[in-house]
């Protein structure tokens, strides 16, 4: 039946029609009155949200330098994430409120069909309701390797103790084998589809790992892989008319065939044809959807819409590490493929050979993987050195804060479902953390609580147990002085009839260890000596150390310092102030995490945030053959580590690495030794006419501008700004005028590197 239509569809209504009458009568007078009102009534309402803003902040201000016991900082409006219930107005997925609008389906982008629920009795199985459920669920990957066509394997499948994620190490592939099983051994995988015996099919699918589950009820599909890791898989779908065809690995099949539990209909999974919509007209555009929107859109929660995915705890821990990695080798092919085809040379030996013989083909070198890949080798050493520019401008940094994600959360634990624990769920734990990043980061930077913030930078990491942690140095303007310190930094436990909020947070989550001889098994031991030099040594008043952090209070029981009990291996132990993590008692009661807040000032604190670069990857690199020793996408792919946690992080496009302010790359060469990309199509056009690099941009500049001959090279940023589409120096707009330029603008906060 159709809508019924709106009669005053298009037309004023009765009231905007009264009002239009009633301001078209006003006379002059009655309409500057009514104009004069309005003024009023806005400007106090702007002074009223004003007020609220500078009492928030003035409140905020300093105030880890006197700190109140009295006063839940955690209430705070800009600390407080909220729940889950901001919805999107185009998929209707559930989002917090400062997630970006794009997160779950670009913008009304991409749209995809939904995933029907599980039928009966699997729907009760991953519900994490009964004892069936929970005996399922714990065993749900062995029981999906019944069933899969395909084999789940890696470089290396980390299993370690006290690891609550899954891990893989090196290139992820999947292998079907031989259609017929060798001599005096079972059938298995894709050779149980084969065996033409229903009954013994379903014997050897519940004789595997001594589980019990029913016989599939859909059409199986089988499938053979051949050809070497590092290339492309060929994956041969053998269909019902016993035809046989090729398939991409990126096959909208692909993921059915690996994960029947999840996919029990065998729904279609990503593939590259899947176009994105016009939101507004809900039409196809020519746009392709991208695998990471694909696959991001798959990992929400929906109104209305129960997403089972979700539920299958350490099968989902596995589903989301192969997709990321199935994301990453989509990019990492696309440059594998195209490195052919761009190149680069310096400029004068371009010239010189298009000057003799005219032919491009054997000029320059292949790239290889670029600093714009997000975790290259590259991409971490420009990273260094653009830390190491702002402690040449700005001096070490004052503040090293590590902060660490809490699954405890009450944020959540709110949004798990039935029977789960906060280590099912790596896409919360990404999506929580990341708010309370950005709150912390708005609570020391905008809101000012160690003094104004001069400039910060952060990188986020993840530790064995899978959970991220960041790293965040700040700069402040006002340093702190050496009698600040202890008001500011304690690493001594609070009286628990002083302060009990804050008691409860260092003895839950500020304690070290305990490690030594009480603990030799613990993660940090090495040689049998803690790695972090704990215990650590009492005394009576905070002192400068030898390696730029200072050796804080920690005051003995008989100084009046304080001691709890806690258990270790069933038995009690006494622990005093020589475990305690240093922290700031504004940020640990606020967060209610392990936060480890360190006073530095030694340029060694970069080294945590690049330590790829300044201490060697951590990841093991196995040995490459001589051939691939120059192929960067090859040594990235077999030396990296994926965990569960970080491929949702990946998955939902959560930034690794942030700072401010920017920083500008100056490039430094010799007169035509500038560094020129170009391909066998273009590379006469470069010989002839080689792109502007901001050292040439800068000399023209000098040539024409009167200003510009009175800066460095290395000032220019601070005045001018680069245009990357014109490649030339363009005078800021905005800033601070310069006496006697009255056209001219300074924009201070601008660090330059010269690379």
């Amino acid at each position: 039946m159709p809508p019924i239509r709106r009669s005053n569809l298009g037309r004023r209504t009765r009231n905007a029609t009264n009002q239009a009458n009633y301001r078209s009568n006003r006379t002059a007078q009655e309409r500057d009155d009514g104009n004069e009102r309005e003024r009023i009534r806005i400007s106090q309402t702007r002074e009223a949200r004003a007020r609220h803003s500078t009492n928030n902040r003035a409140s905020l201000n300093r105030a880890a330098f006197s700190y109140d016991v009295s006063i839940d900082y955690s209430n705070y409006q800009c600390v407080v994430i909220g729940s889950m219930n901001s919805v999107c107005s185009h998929c209707k997925a559930l989002k917090y409120k400062n997630e970006a609008n794009g997160l779950c389906c670009a913008n009304g982008k991409v749209k995809l069909i939904p995933l029907d629920p599980p039928p009966e009795p699997l729907y009760s199985l991953v519900s994490g309701i009964g004892t069936d459920s929970i005996h399922f669920l714990t065993h749900i990957q062995q029981y999906n390797n019944c069933f899969q066509m395909t084999s789940f394997g890696a470089t290396n499948v980390v299993r370690e103790n006290f690891m609550p994620t899954f891990k893989i190490q090196g290139q992820i592939y999947h292998r079907a084998g031989s259609l017929l099983p060798v001599s005096d051994s079972d059938n298995k995988f894709l050779q149980i589809y084969f065996m033409g015996n229903s009954p013994q099919e379903i014997d050897l699918r519940c004789a595997h790992n001594n589980l019990t589950f029913y016989a599939p009820t859909i059409d199986e599909v089988a499938i053979v892989v051949v050809g070497e890791n590092l290339e492309s898989r060929d994956i041969v779908l053998h269909r019902r008319n016993d035809q046989l065809q090729r398939i991409k690995e990126t096959h909208r099949s692909y993921d059915a065939l690996q994960y029947p539990i999840i996919f029990w209909q065998g729904e279609d999974g990503y593939d590259f044809s899947t176009k994105m919509i016009n939101p507004i007209t809900g039409s196809e555009t020519n746009k392709k959807v991208s695998s990471m929107n694909y696959y991001s859109y798959r990992l929400m929660i929906r109104e209305n819409e129960d997403n089972h995915i979700l539920k299958c705890r350490r099968l989902y821990h596995k589903y989301v590490v192969d997709m990321y990695v199935k994301i990453e080798t989509e990019r990492l092919t696309f440059i594998r493929l195209n490195q052919t085809k761009l190149r680069s040379e310096e400029y004068i030996h371009l010239r010189d050979a298009i000057n003799t013989d005219g032919n491009a083909q054997n000029v320059g070198r292949m790239t290889i993987l670029p600093a714009t890949y997000i975790g290259s080798p590259r991409h971490m050493h420009e990273y260094a050195q653009d830390a190491m520019s702002y402690v040449r401008h700005y001096g070490t940094a004052d503040l090293f804060i590590t902060f660490t994600c809490n699954p405890q959360w009450i944020e959540i634990k709110q949004e798990l479902f039935s029977g789960q624990s906060p280590i099912d769920r790596h896409d919360i734990t990404a999506r929580v953390f990341r708010q309370k990043l950005k709150s912390l980061m708005d609570f020391i930077v905008k809101h000012n609580v160690f003094g104004e913030t001069r400039c910060w930078m952060y990188s986020v990491e993840w530790q064995k147990r899978g959970l991220p942690h960041a790293h965040i140095l700040i700069w402040l303007v006002e340093k702190i002085r050496p009698n600040e310190v202890d008001a500011v930094i304690s690493a001594e436990i609070p009286d628990v009839l002083v302060d009990p909020g804050l008691h409860e947070v260092v003895i839950k989550h500020m304690i070290h260890g305990p490690c030594g001889t009480l603990n030799q098994n613990s993660p940090c031991m090495m040689d049998g000596k803690c790695s972090k030099r704990y215990p650590r040594t009492l005394i009576s008043e905070t002192i400068t150390g030898n390696d730029g952090y200072p050796l804080y209070r920690r005051r003995s029981t008989a100084d009046n310092g304080k001691s709890t009990i806690v258990k270790l291996n069933q038995q009690d132990i006494e622990i005093d102030n020589r475990w305690i993590v240093p922290y700031s008692p504004i940020l640990s009661k606020t967060f209610k995490a392990h936060i480890n807040v360190e006073s530095c000032h030694s340029v060694k604190s970069i080294k945590y945030i690049c330590k790829y670069v300044t201490k060697g990857s951590d990841m093991a690199v196995i040995g490459i053959g001589a051939e691939n020793s120059n192929d960067e996408v090859t040594q990235y792919q077999m030396g990296r580590y994926v965990s569960s946690n970080e491929a949702v992080w990946r998955i939902f496009s959560f930034p690794i690495h942030e700072r401010h302010p920017s920083v500008v790359h100056l490039a430094v060469h010799l007169e035509n030794g500038q560094r020129v990309y170009f391909t066998t199509q273009n590379a006469v056009q470069r010989a002839a006419q080689p792109p502007s690099t901001t050292l040439t941009s800068f000399f023209e500049t000098c040539q024409n501008d009167d200003f510009a001959q009175t800066l460095l090279y290395s000032e220019m940023p601070k005045y001018y700004t680069w245009n990357q589409s014109s490649r030339r120096f363009i005078r800021r707009k905005q800033g601070k005028p310069v006496p006697g330029y009255t056209d001219v603008d300074l924009q201070y906060g601008m660090e330059i590197v010269p690379v």
